[in-house]
């Protein structure tokens, strides 16, 4: 899986949309974008550290209810 199909995938897992994702985990909307289409890659350790913090997220999600 190259790294615009990740990002895309991790930020679906996310269930948030491109702005809210951004706006989540302080990133700025561009990077984002640029890595989603294919124009730029995120290094591996960030792509790695996302998923981590998503699924934290949706973790820390879960036990709130």
């Amino acid at each position: 899986m190259d790294c615009a199909d990740k990002i895309k995938e991790i930020r679906k897992m996310s269930g948030m949309n491109r702005r809210d994702f951004c706006d989540t985990y302080q990133i700025p909307y561009q990077t984002v974008t640029d890595w989603e289409l294919g124009h730029r890659n995120a290094p591996e350790y960030v792509v790695r550290m996302l998923e981590y913090y998503v699924r934290m997220h949706e973790i820390m999600k879960k036990d709130e209810k």
